[in-house]
């Protein structure tokens, strides 16, 4: 009886397993609400902030799955590749649903995701780099055979989308690229099913009751994609490299240095949205300006302000995605402040702004204005000493009495001297002898 008992437990437990084994997701368990994400038209650093948003997000409302709603013709691969890094490397269960297509780009966001359904009439695919090139060819290609080999999916099928030489049997013919339809995914398990909206996806994965969160590019990511733009990074270091050099010649006004800051700001804030930047960076920069500040109240023969430089500029790097991309613009950005502040300083004495803000007019001895008193109408006069001179000393001239310098000699008290020379409110005095 305890064996038969024993055999038909057992029999209980395998088809729980085989049942929960084929279900598309373990969301029996699932907690928290689906975090949903729109990734709409072309793919950029705004969205690489939008999905660093959301994910964040997700943490902090404890959330167990993730489904992006994309429809794209395609973007930035490097942006595509930042989302992808993302969603892969995400703990939670990721659904991507292809409201109607996801080229180039977007399809390899799509890849990244656990799962993946299509609407009728979607597409995905059609993911040839511009230019192609047989080096951006090899990369991508390799690129996105790694990320379905990861997600479970035929590498050679995402090698055809990217590289047309390939093609595959059935669906592209040798010299055409890979775009698959909506039926054609799921024949080739790049797609769970075909859905006609999202409520039926999330049905499909047993979702259709949990909480949703939706989160859309808003004005805060599409500025931190703008201000991630390589080229407005540039001139935002432009900036922070000409505000010093300004800083120093103005022998530390603050102004410029208030400006740098903003810079300096704008671009770690950027940075940090798009999920580049992170604690590391911000402590190199506080260490660094903490170092240069021990510098201008503690001399240590520059050891400590040639520290924070340095950590500033660590710090700098590292926020710049610490590659040869982010030392090329550190570069560049240092090269066009330097010419910049030698043309300023070259052109700005003889330019009308210059001259508009400088006051060109003096106050001249020859105009009647004096930095002190003149004495020199008591040039050639004499007088009588009134303390000892050796060399300085009172003398009284003419009943008022002056501070004066003798010519070299010692001149006692109560002798007769002879101012004979006046250098503004300098008076030099001789002694004048018994027999003159």
């Amino acid at each position: 009886m305890v064996i038969m008992i024993r055999k038909v437990a057992t029999l209980l437990v395998t088809l729980v397993v085989l049942s929960l084994g084929q279900m598309p997701l373990s969301y029996a368990a699932a907690k928290g609400p689906v975090i949903v994400i729109h990734i709409n038209g072309e793919i950029d650093q705004g969205q690489v902030a939008l999905v660093n948003r959301a994910l964040s997000g997700a943490k902090e409302k404890g959330a167990g799955t993730v489904l992006v709603e994309i429809d794209t013709f395609g973007g930035l691969v490097d942006s595509a590749v930042k989302i992808r890094d993302m969603i892969s490397d995400s703990s939670l269960d990721t659904i991507c649903y292809i409201k109607n297509r996801a080229w180039s780009a977007g399809a390899l966001i799509a890849l990244a995701h656990k799962h993946i359904a299509i609407a009728p009439g979607g597409s995905i695919g059609a993911a040839e780099p511009i230019p192609a090139t047989e080096k951006t060819v090899a990369a991508l290609k390799a690129e996105f055979a790694a990320t379905a080999n990861k997600t479970g999916r035929n590498p050679l099928v995402a090698e055809a989308m990217v590289d047309k030489s390939l093609g595959f049997p059935g669906y592209a013919k040798p010299g055409e690229i890979l775009a698959l339809t909506d039926y054609q995914a799921v024949q080739l398990s790049y797609a769970d099913l075909v859905a006609s909206d999202r409520n039926t996806v999330l049905s499909h994965y047993g979702l259709d009751k949990t909480e949703q969160v939706e989160y859309r590019e808003e004005l805060a990511d599409k500025m931190a994609g703008w201000f991630s733009n390589p080229v407005i990074k540039t001139i935002l270091l432009a900036v922070i490299f000409f505000t010093f050099f300004a800083e120093v010649k103005t022998a530390g006004t603050g102004v410029a240095a208030m400006a740098g800051l903003v810079a300096m700001l704008i671009l770690f804030a950027s940075q940090w949205m798009t999920g580049v930047g992170g604690w590391l960076e911000i402590l190199l920069f506080l260490g660094g300006f903490l170092l240069i500040s021990v510098e201008l109240f503690v001399p240590g023969f520059g050891f400590f302000g040639v520290a924070g430089a340095g950590c500033i500029l660590v710090s700098i790097f590292l926020i710049l995605g610490g590659n040869q991309a982010a030392l090329a613009i550190l570069l560049a950005g240092f090269v066009i402040a330097l010419i910049a502040f030698l043309l300023l300083l070259k052109k700005l004495p003889s330019s009308r702004l210059w001259k508009s803000l400088v006051l060109k007019d003096s106050e001249t001895t020859g105009a009647g204005f004096v930095s002190g008193q003149n004495y020199e109408a008591y040039l050639g006069k004499t007088g009588v000493a009134v303390t000892l001179l050796r060399p300085a000393g009172t003398v009284d001239i003419e009943g008022f009495y002056f501070d004066a310098v003798s010519e070299g000699k010692y001149i006692e008290p109560g002798s007769r001297i002879k101012v004979v020379n006046v250098t503004g409110n300098k008076i030099v005095v001789r002694l004048v002898e018994s027999n003159q």
